[in-house]
């Protein structure tokens, strides 16, 4: 199996960030685990430095790479991809709102070698009682189990990128004007031939908004959400 190249963006969240950067931790492989701290609060950052020695990752401040306030995705995955290919590794995108069962680090990369010209494999997200939740409603009822392609879009909740995707699409296309990028990256790993699978074997469990704790108005306050959603000109996919 290749090695890993393993990636958390970070605006704070630090509740949630702990469980994950935790369950990561606790994983076996070769692996390299990265933070991208994107302009996170003082604490934050200070926890983060902190904890980086004893937990095993190492910081990437972006403070140091861009000006641009958050959210700087398209800058972490172009760093990223680079990462990875100069370490031959496939990469893996852990969202800071998901907690990693044992193994799955492993899991997925045995997947990425088993499964038939593979470009992205996604983890299906399920709550504290094993029930699929959001991103991955859609397959919560879609009669199929195991490991399959699957022709919607992956969420980046835990994703991994094959190296061979990495090395056959360069993420300078991505557009400037997006925030996230979990859609174009599918659909383009797509067009260029790979097959995009979900797993319901390699399960994650997800905080569902919990690394953008904002879009929570949505359900509290969806004047202000979409306040925010529209003049701030947030969230644009």
């Amino acid at each position: 199996m290749k090695d890993l190249v393993i990636i958390t963006p970070v605006k704070d969240s630090l509740i949630t960030l702990r469980d994950t950067i935790s369950s990561i931790s606790g994983q076996s492989g070769n692996f390299e685990h990265f933070i991208f701290d994107d302009f996170s609060s003082a604490e934050t950052r200070k926890w983060i430095d902190t904890n980086s020695s004893n937990m095993g990752y190492q910081v990437i401040g972006l403070e140091k790479h861009t000006a641009k306030k958050s959210p700087n995705y398209r800058t972490i995955l172009l760093m990223a991809r680079e990462l990875s290919l100069k370490k031959d590794a496939h990469l893996i995108i852990v969202e800071s709102d998901v907690i990693l069962p044992p193994d799955i680090l492993n899991g997925l990369n045995r997947l990425a070698d088993e499964l038939p010209n593979a470009g992205m494999i996604g983890s299906v997200t399920v709550d504290p009682n094993g029930k699929v939740n959001f991103p991955y409603l859609y397959a919560s009822d879609d009669g199929k189990t195991g490991t399959y392609i699957s022709e919607h879009s992956l969420s980046f909740c835990c994703t991994l990128l094959t190296n061979n995707l990495l090395t056959k699409f360069n993420f300078n296309e991505l557009p400037e004007t997006l925030d996230w990028f979990d859609v174009p990256i599918t659909k383009r790993s797509r067009s260029l031939g790979f097959k995009n699978y979900i797993s319901k074997d390699l399960t994650v469990l997800h905080q569902p908004h919990g690394s953008r704790p904002w879009k929570m108005l949505k359900y509290t306050n969806p004047v202000l959400y979409y306040f925010k959603k529209i003049i701030n000109r947030r969230d644009r996919i």
